[in-house]
């Protein structure tokens, strides 16, 4: 993916922002979502030198500063609105008269202030230490922006020759290149072996220089060889060793990571690891090889070119991280910053407490320019906002600003406030700051996550935000990372053209789990058109918003006759008619805890089964009968409820599925008013409509407990046709034996029944067991029977004998787990009270089953 576009990771963390801000500003709150983009340093410049490159065999140098900066300003123009245009596509409802953009003025001019104030702070600093080089890219990058890799190497056994003492000592590299380098060999203080030596001198190989022995506790006792090579200018332990024992700094590579003099007059210019052959092949031929061991080493690379990062010594700015990320740390632990799910703490303390100063500039010149200058006729460092016209000690002229740039997540870390109007005191800074959540990768946290905390306490005196909600990554089905190189990489944008924006977002959400990573595949052509596949989520959703489509034209076709009463008679709302309204109230109580929680995929898997499952495949199959009937106030009620219910769930659905859920609910209102229903203006959109509210007085327990018993005797029955191989219209002779309650209940839903099942007039009810040839499920204490012929008993016996078999494990899971002392003892009330109602009822249906197949056999 180029910088200018989004990838599948973004769709992600771009959709779950918007279904939280949607959510919020629907049920009330004053909601602000800043859109904008960064510069993306190092990408940003590193594309556009590659097409310079590439059309006119030209460096950055070649064009000159000015010129480059020119060209890259072209670039954005041209490619820079693309991730605006893409997360339009994606539905983002973000304030967009205030789009940012970290090069913008305004952010530009709290980026100067926030580089000075700290540099007067005396938290910047100009340093010579080592930093992470990147031979292809020529710049600086973070210690959090290299990624290791495992790679088979060699561990070699060298040996340097004594001067001042007989003998010689052993140590053992993975980089030979670098002895050139040596400034000492370091051995622990109480290493018995060494102890004699410390203070005397050895021989570098290859080279004429003489190096000390000397003693440092942080040499590990008892590995390898005991003693250490220490390499001050390319390894981050050998400076610390250098800087504790005042050791020379020898630097022995160019910024292009080939041999420089330091390396010895042979070696100059060669590749550092051609380099590494050549030393190899020296040092075999002189006898100081002793041995050559596989074996596998770490590499650092850049995040960004691949390249394999040098640890290389360079005058470089930085910030000191410690004291700054004091404050942040405290606000994590005492909860004032809040990681969702909270176990991402552990990666936040577990970085702040190692923290080393971060390197702030970056060898590039597209970005922030330090606001640095040097005067060239005292020396004098002038760090100030605005450019200084003379030097402030000596008045001279001639002022020549700092090269380089700054790290693109410096500007990045102030975005909370640098936004809003910061260093400014601005209206929306007072009312939006601090914010209440973010939502990003679990991949930043230490790139922005914990530098934003940071700069708010520094800057604003308050953390930047409440909550931070960690994404995970989007896998390929294989459970791969998706990338170009694999190519598995899915683009957002395809996808959307072949299966839609809603479904895109409700998978992506449906599949979210806080904080774990994900498996989504798709299967679209070049031409983003789908092609069949075997595991694809995308089309399961797309399928249920086309049963909302479809289940709308329904309604809204059966509803368009009129009403009799505008009015709703309650008297003549129905059993059914009861039920929706209580399962509404209680999928709104569900939806709203799981959002509230963060809980996307619960929140959305609320909505999916009460809409699919119950709107759509109950109710809506329930009330066809009164739909189709004369006017009257029964099918007023129908009407009325069907058109409430599908207003309420759309409303539910919106965060979600925005552009949907807006049409269907013009449609809707549409409708409504034509019938009357609207005695307020709904308002110009769904976005902007009240978020539904639980109503605990249309919540009715027991009404939901019938509803489970007869889907339960629907199922069971409709199970038993299926597997008696019994055609669709053919009817069923159903027989019931059990509890007075139960049979009252089939008699008086007998007729429901029979809308969605072809049965006898009448049930059968039985006082005995039942007939031998009968196929017999049961529910709870209620026992089921449907007639068969003989030719039919084998069948029976191997169903009952498979259904059984699954009760009998069932049944013996629950009675394990309930004579379990310590679940019982640790375990809530109410969830004990459950596992001993399925214990029963998995009794009561096992031991009824049971019998059955004994009569059978």
């Amino acid at each position: 993916m180029s910088p200018g576009k989004l990838h599948i990771g973004h769709a992600l963390n771009n959709t779950l922002q918007d279904v939280l801000i949607r959510y919020k500003r629907m049920d009330g709150f004053d909601t602000l979502w800043m859109p904008g983009t960064d510069h993306a340093g190092i990408a940003t410049q590193s594309v556009v030198e590659k097409k310079i490159w590439a059309e006119e065999g030209k460096t950055r140098h070649d064009l000159g500063r000015e010129e480059l900066l020119r060209r890259i300003w072209e670039w954005r123009e041209e490619y820079g609105g693309t991730i605006i245009g893409q997360l339009k596509t994606l539905g983002c409802s973000c304030d967009w008269d205030r789009i940012r953009f970290t090069l913008d003025e305004g952010l530009s001019k709290a980026v100067s202030k926030v580089f000075v104030d700290l540099y007067n702070d005396g938290y910047i600093y100009h340093g010579e230490r080592l930093i992470n080089w990147d031979p292809h890219l020529h710049t600086t990058i973070a210690d959090d922006e290299v990624e290791y890799e495992d790679r088979e190497g060699f561990l070699w056994t060298v040996d340097y020759p004594g001067i001042d003492f007989e003998g010689s000592i052993r140590i053992a590299t993975t980089r030979p290149e670098t002895i050139p380098g040596d400034t000492a060999i370091a051995v622990h203080p109480e290493e018995e072996k060494y102890k004699d030596l410390i203070g005397k001198h050895v021989r570098v190989p290859t080279t004429d220089r003489s190096i000390p022995i000397i003693a440092d506790e942080a040499i590990e006792r008892g590995f390898g060889t005991g003693a250490l090579k220490v390499t001050p200018a390319h390894d981050q332990v050998d400076f610390e060793i250098g800087e504790r024992h005042n050791l020379e700094r020898i630097n022995v590579f160019t910024t292009d990571a080939a041999m420089n003099e330091n390396a010895g007059e042979k070696y100059v210019g060669m590749d550092r690891y051609e380099c590494r052959k050549a030393i190899v092949a020296d040092l075999e031929a002189m006898g100081h090889i002793i041995s050559v061991e596989p074996h596998q080493n770490r590499v650092g690379v850049c995040y960004r070119s691949k390249c394999d990062i040098e640890p290389y010594l360079m005058k470089q700015w930085f910030v000191k991280m410690k004291p700054l990320m004091e404050e942040p740390l405290r606000a994590v632990r005492d909860g004032r910053v809040r990681f969702v799910p909270k176990h991402f703490e552990n990666l936040f303390f577990a970085w702040v407490e190692n923290v080393r100063d971060w390197a702030v500039s970056r060898q590039l010149w597209w970005g922030h320019r330090i606001p640095v200058w040097y005067c060239q006729t005292c020396d004098t460092e002038i760090c100030v906002e605005e450019d200084p016209s003379a030097c402030p000690k000596c008045g001279g002229k001639d002022l020549v600003q700092d090269e380089d740039v700054l790290d693109t997540w410096f500007s990045s870390s102030l975005w909370p406030f640098s936004t809003m109007g910061w260093p400014e005191e601005t209206d929306l800074l007072k009312k939006y700051y601090p914010t209440g959540t973010l939502v990003t990768g679990f991949d930043i946290i230490y790139f922005w996550v914990a530098r934003m905390i940071m700069m708010g306490f520094q800057f604003m005196g308050d953390v930047p935000f409440r909550d931070v909600y960690m994404t995970g990554l989007v896998r390929d089905l294989e459970g791969r990372k998706q990338s170009k190189s694999l190519g598995n990489a899915l683009d957002p944008v395809d996808i959307i053209e072949a299966y839609g924006v809603d479904s895109v977002r409700l998978t992506l959400c449906m599949l979210t789990s806080q904080g774990k990573d994900m498996k989504l595949g798709a299967s679209v052509d070049e031409k983003g058109n789908e092609i069949e596949s075997g595991d694809n989520r995308l089309i399961g959703y797309r399928n249920f918003l086309n049963k909302i489509w479809n289940a709308t034209r329904l309604v809204l076709s059966n509803t368009s006759a009129g009403l009799s009463s505008p009015n709703l008679d309650e008297s003549a709302l129905q059993w059914e008619d009861r039920w929706i309204r209580s399962r509404f109230e209680t999928t709104v109580e569900a939806t709203r805890k799981a959002m509230d929680s963060y809980q996307f995929a619960e929140a959305g898997g609320a909505i999916y089964d009460f809409f699919w499952k119950e709107y759509c495949d109950w109710y809506l199959e329930l009330v066809k009968p009164r739909l189709y009937a004369d006017p009257s106030p029964e099918r007023d009620a129908a009407m009325i409820t069907l058109l409430e219910i599908l207003d309420g769930a759309l409303k539910l659905l919106h965060p979600f599925c925005p552009f949907m859920t807006e049409e269907i609910w013009q449609l809707l209102n549409e409708t409504r008013r034509d019938l009357g229903l609207e005695t307020e203006d709904p308002g110009p959109s769904i976005m902007i409509a009240d978020y539904p509210k639980p109503c605990k007085e249309r919540e009715n327990p027991e009404l939901e407990r019938e509803m489970a018993l007869f889907q339960e005797i629907s199922y069971s029955i409709r199970n038993l046709r299926h597997e008696l191989g019994m055609a669709p219209k053919e009817i069923s002779e159903i027989s019931f034996r059990g509890p007075a309650k139960d049979i009252e209940f089939i008699r008086s839903h007998w007729p429901r029944l029979k809308q969605f099942i072809k049965l006898a007039d009448e049930p059968t009810i039985l006082d005995t067991e039942e007939p031998a040839a009968s196929s017999v499920a049961v529910v709870d204490e209620l026992s089921i029977a449907l007639l068969w012929s003989a030719d039919h008993k084998d069948k029976e016996i191997a169903r009952l004998t498979k259904s059984v078999e699954k009760l009998k494990s069932n049944y013996e899971r629950l009675q394990k787990k309930l004579s379990n002392e310590g679940f019982v003892a640790k375990a809530p009330p109410d969830v004990i009270e459950r596992e001993r109602a399925s214990l029963k009822k998995a009794e009561n249906e096992y031991m009824a089953l049971k019998a059955k197949l004994e009569r059978l056999v």
